[in-house]
């Protein structure tokens, strides 16, 4: 028990990270290269990482590696930025908080996971408190923006389960410098096509950059494959729900952005439903146990 608390705690470290991605991009990097960025988040990670693991994929896991680095990084984030771009920051942000919930009936297509009443209950609350976070009053829809964030979030699920599924023989470090590599390779043409040159970079844009590709791509990843390879995916995803914990505590800290009571209920209600989300787990081995 003290194990898997220490893996979950673990893992947790990764979306509280990513929730610093919105500052560090607003602050320290240029402004319009959302592919750009992604790419150079992705790519040059990816490569240290390999070169440090010197370790390539063999076999199936040519295929495998492409499929997840396009499912967890080029797709899910160029959904991610269409949704952004499109919707209001807090629209977009509660349309992603559903990938739990398709989390949990991807595991059980593909993994044969049961699912447990209160794992829905905690994806509903987490998508709740996240609205609470995020929404605003003047928030407006529109069908491209939904369509994008709902298509990230079905990519990443997907990613998630698939990452335990075919349970790599490799290391999370190994597992991820392919997966990085991968995405970062299929981003290119992209943002080579849809973007303009990136102008002359800073000192401030290069830190970011650092920031975003050593820190918030290359050193969580590995957290969070690793905690996909010990935990049951529908345990692991409902932590991505911290991230605009983190997201609006920094706002807070750091941009001197107002924090409202709201705010503070929304953020009481996302760590309940994480509670919640691993409450269920629980429930689940204890059941054969009570057999």
């Amino acid at each position: 028990m003290q194990t898997q608390r220490f893996d979950i705690v673990l893992t947790a470290i990764a979306p509280a990270i990513w929730g610093s991605t919105y500052l560090v991009t607003t602050e320290f990097l240029p402004p319009g290269y959302p592919l750009t960025v992604a790419m150079l988040r992705a790519l040059p990670a990816g490569l240290l990482l390999l070169v440090v693991v010197r370790q390539m994929p063999k076999g199936t896991w040519w295929l495998r590696s492409f499929a997840l680095g396009a499912l967890n990084f080029s797709f899910f984030w160029a959904m991610l930025f269409v949704s952004a771009y499109r919707l209001p920051g807090g629209v977009a942000a509660t349309v992603g908080a559903v990938q739990p919930l398709i989390v949990i009936m991807l595991s059980r297509i593909i993994l044969g996971s049961p699912i447990r009443a209160l794992s829905i209950v905690a994806g509903i609350v987490g998508m709740a408190g996240v609205a609470l976070l995020v929404l605003t009053p003047k928030a407006s829809l529109d069908p491209v923006g939904v369509a994008a964030g709902l298509a990230g979030a079905v990519s990443m699920a997907f990613g998630t389960v698939l990452s335990r599924h075919w349970a790599p023989p490799v290391s999370a470090l190994t597992f991820t410098a392919w997966q990085l590599t991968a995405g970062g390779l299929l981003l290119v043409p992209v943002a080579l096509l849809l973007e303009p040159s990136l102008p002359p970079l800073t000192a401030a844009n290069l830190m970011g950059f650092g920031y975003l590709g050593l820190i918030g791509a290359a050193f969580t990843y590995v957290l969070w494959l690793r905690g996909l390879s010990r935990l049951e995916p529908s345990q692991v995803s409902p932590l991505g729900f911290l991230s605009p914990v983190t997201a609006i505590l920094l706002g807070w800290g750091v941009l001197d952005q107002q924090l409202t009571a709201v705010q503070l209920l929304g953020i009481a209600v996302v760590f309940a439903s994480v509670w919640m989300s691993q409450q269920a787990q629980v429930a689940r081995r204890a059941a054969p146990a009570r057999a």
